[in-house]
């Protein structure tokens, strides 16, 4: 018997609830949608953790476009969940989560409560400096409503989305800097020791792009040519992903064009390694900046003067 796609269950949670008041609305979604992801969760062959805005798209695609070429899978829905083991039952099942906001912490639960030791874990980390500044975009302006509105419930200081400044979100506790660096420090504990974890920054994916995706598909126990790892690396290139969004080429609803006249809007923004400096005042850069190198595990390689450096990334926790 076929069993429905996991983006479609999604959906109809989502769908089947709009008309219900907002707080039971939002009970009741994020009953429902933490129960799927408690399952995806169980079920997963791979668990990637990676908090928006971290490069967990560029990942995801450049994974997929490998797995995709190589067992002649359709092109143009990127997997998440359970889309790989749909077209080949060999393949392996995925979820990709931030398993934090809302009803995504449910893949928190099941790794530290559950037996995890036969998924391969791969966490994406990256400079929260650079995060913030994308995340109040994300939040801001591209985030699904249904998403916004199950975080904005839980957060223990409300903010309003419509009219929050962007120092202010990057101040905020529980969204901002401060929250980011609590984050990666809990999933960097997590992960340590574990031989079956790895942990990849997105400064050594920009910096050595096709060695640190080799490593992590290493890490799945699937090998890939040279040329295979290049042609993915291409693909997902910065101009050519912009090129994609644009043409609306994916299918999977995040990755579609929102608004070709406002670049802020775009899922592929920018992607600068320490494009944070360009958006505040220098006395407030370096806050965020020294509030990263005092509050962050170390294991990450944030915590120095350098923190582009290779110190400590793509490396086993």
């Amino acid at each position: 018997m076929a069993q429905i796609p996991d983006r479609y269950r999604r959906a109809a949670i989502i769908g089947g609830t709009a008309w219900l008041p907002s707080k039971p609305r939002v009970r009741v979604r994020r009953r429902l949608l933490w129960s799927l992801q408690r399952s995806q969760a169980r079920k997963a062959n791979v668990v990637i953790v990676v908090h928006p805005k971290s490069g967990g798209t560029w990942l995801r695609v450049m994974l997929f476009r490998l797995f995709q070429r190589k067992y002649d899978l359709p092109a143009r829905r990127v997997m998440k969940t359970d889309e790989l083991q749909r077209y080949n039952q060999a393949l392996p099942r995925f979820v990709v989560s931030n398993g934090h906001y809302s009803y995504e912490a449910a893949v928190r639960e099941v790794l530290t409560r559950e037996f995890s030791d036969d998924k391969r874990l791969i966490l994406l980390a990256r400079n929260p400096c650079d995060i913030a500044v994308s995340w109040y975009l994300q939040f801001t302006r591209r985030i699904s409503p249904a998403k916004r509105e199950l975080i904005l419930h839980e957060l223990r200081q409300p903010i309003d989305f419509k009219t929050i400044s962007r120092w202010e979100f990057v101040m905020h506790p529980e969204l901002g800097l401060p929250g980011l660096i609590d984050y990666h420090n809990q999933w960097a504990e997590f992960f340590a020791g574990r031989d079956n974890a790895l942990i990849v920054r997105y400064e050594d994916l920009r910096a050595q792009t096709r060695a640190t995706l080799q490593r992590i598909t290493a890490s799945l126990g699937e090998l890939f040519s040279s040329e295979e790892l290049d042609e993915a690396v291409e693909f997902a290139s910065f101009d050519n992903l912009r090129r994609l969004e644009e043409a609306n080429y994916f299918h999977n609803a995040g990755l579609r064009l929102q608004n070709r006249n406002d670049p802020s809007r775009y899922k592929v923004r920018r992607g600068k390694v320490g494009g944070f400096r360009d958006d505040f005042e220098p006395a407030q850069a370096e806050a965020m900046a020294a509030m990263v190198r005092e509050r962050l595990n170390p294991i990450l390689g944030y915590s120095g003067p350098d923190t582009l450096g290779m110190a400590a990334g793509s490396q086993r926790a």
